[in-house]
């Protein structure tokens, strides 16, 4: 049942039923769902925010925007129900971003963002002075832009007076789960994408911390995505509507809590999650690193680890050329003339580097481009290379698992857009896989309640609730022959930003 709306034939058994809350912090907005023992989704609730753009490449939010959202969000979500029936809460959120508490443990300065670009500098130094072998030896990892120790050096640079006042680094969800329970936390799987995390041992880095200039005082506690941190407040509590004792989980980074929703636990299991940014998520029980660096390697929320490769513009680039250079948001209709003939068969290709670009690439002066338009390229022409560019360059880090020796036989996908059938489509005909969509389809949300389980003892593991919850709704197979002539156009994608790579600085 989804709704307020109660069957009364129904209320005596919810009043014995547990309800669980997972919260998806995103970049745009966070969605909320109640959830119960069962894992069925009885109620859902979206509360947006302003994202800021205040220089060209930079992306800040005030996490105090967050924690509104969080607050009305929850108590919409629990309009018409038995709170004192939740037993815990979840919260899967953007990765990387940084927000700095002072002595206070009020906000210094807006949180600097996952696809923010500013930090260019910041990589080369620590990619070129301190050492990728040095980085990967320390982190299994080395520094992407929208890491969060190179912002940390940023502003230690570019903000020494405010540097000065840090007397707490947590990432966005770590906020949220600091504003219910008071507890300064954070996950593995989340802290993996600091570039701070010696992510083998599950610790903090201390030659990453002195690099930055920071301390261990001024970092999280560190725990497992389903262990509890602790529990809400009595005057959130009273203030949200919930009952005392309610507990916290220390939650994951949004793609590990999607992969936990879309059930992508223990051994050899993937996802693509198709939201703002895109993703290619592997878990493994066992602790890897791609020798180049391509694929980063952080720890799992079920305890293990995964490679991720992570683009920064996927679905958002769909939204971007739909809605400020068509001026429409109606999607579906702008796919609609894309017939099944045209695949693989469109002259324009589309490199999809809106805000420069993270695996398998890493450059942050990477830019979009329509390549091969001609007099007689129509409209429809350029949403399809839009769709089909996002779907070549998550084949890019495909390629690099691949090349590792990795076996991807099939792979789950999330996010909003694997709603669209036609991009479903194109995605499985590009990879040459099937593609896996689950009953439910909120996927970070989904697993950040079935973390709360865990830690509220409901399931024992992360794999026992995944094996109970998660349930295949949807297989997209791929075609033989449409896969064979999407082999051909990913080669010819495949020379276009070599091609263009010089190019790209010149033009900033």
């Amino acid at each position: 049942m989804k709704g307020n709306v109660l069957n009364t034939d129904l209320i005596g058994k919810e009043k014995r039923m547990s309800f669980f809350i997972g919260i998806d912090l995103g970049t745009s907005s966070s969605k909320f769902l109640l959830v119960d023992e069962n894992g069925v989704i009885r109620n859902e609730v979206s509360k947006e925010y302003p994202l800021s753009f205040p220089r060209p490449g930079w992306s800040e939010q005030e996490p105090e925007d967050w924690w509104k959202a969080c607050r009305e969000g929850i108590k919409e979500l629990l309009a018409g129900f038995d709170a004192s029936q939740v037993q815990g809460i979840g919260t899967g959120g953007q990765m990387h971003g940084l927000v700095v508490l002072d002595e206070n443990d009020c906000v210094i300065r807006p949180a600097i963002l996952w696809n923010d670009g500013r930090t260019a500098a910041q990589v080369d130094y620590l990619n070129g002075v301190i050492g990728r072998d040095r980085l990967s030896a320390l982190t299994a990892n080395i520094a992407f832009a929208g890491f969060t120790a190179p912002k940390i050096l940023w502003m230690k640079e570019n903000e020494p007076d405010a540097f000065a006042r840090i007397r707490k680094i947590m990432l966005p969800k770590d906020f949220l789960n600091y504003r219910l329970t008071g507890v300064h936390a954070c996950d593995y799987s989340d802290a993996s994408g600091m570039l701070l995390l010696d992510v083998e041992h599950k610790r903090w880095s201390p030659e990453m911390l002195e690099i930055c200039g920071v301390t261990a005082d001024q970092m999280p506690k560190l725990f497992e995505s389903f262990e509890v941190i602790g529990t809400v407040r009595p005057e959130i509590a009273a203030d949200l509507g919930l009952p005392a004792g309610v507990r916290v989980v220390a939650g994951a980074g949004d793609n590990a809590a999607a992969a936990v929703g879309t059930g992508v636990v223990g051994e050899g299991g993937c996802n693509i999650s198709l939201g703002t940014s895109g993703t290619v998520f592997i878990s493994s029980k066992k602790f890897g690193v791609d020798p180049h660096n391509a694929l980063h390697a952080f720890a799992h929320a079920d305890g293990g680890w995964h490679l991720m490769g992570c683009m920064l513009s996927a679905a958002s680039c769909n939204k971007w050329f739909c809605e400020e250079i068509l001026k429409t948001d109606d999607f579906a209709a702008e796919q609609q003339d894309i017939t099944d003939e045209k695949l693989a068969r469109d002259p324009v290709f589309f490199l999809p580097y809106l805000m420069g670009e993270r695996s398998p690439i890493n450059d942050t002066n990477a830019r979009g481009a329509f390549i091969g338009m001609s007099m007689d390229t129509s409209r429809a022409d350029l949403v399809q290379a839009v769709l089909e560019g996002v779907a070549f360059a998550i084949r890019d880090s495909f390629e690099v698992a691949r090349s590792l020796g990795l076996s991807i036989p099939e792979s789950r996908i999330c996010g909003g857009g694997a709603k669209s059938p036609l991009w479903r489509k194109i995605f499985a005909n590009v990879l040459g896989i099937p593609l896996i969509m689950v009953k439910t389809e909120q996927g970070p949300g989904y697993g950040a309640s079935m973390l709360a389980m865990v830690g509220c003892g409901r399931f024992e593991s992360v794999q026992a609730a995944a094996d109970e919850l998660v349930q295949p709704a949807s297989v997209t197979r791929p075609d033989p022959e449409l896969t064979a002539r999407y082999e051909e156009r990913y080669r010819k994608f495949r020379l276009l930003y070599p091609a263009l790579k010089d190019v790209f600085p010149q033009l900033l």
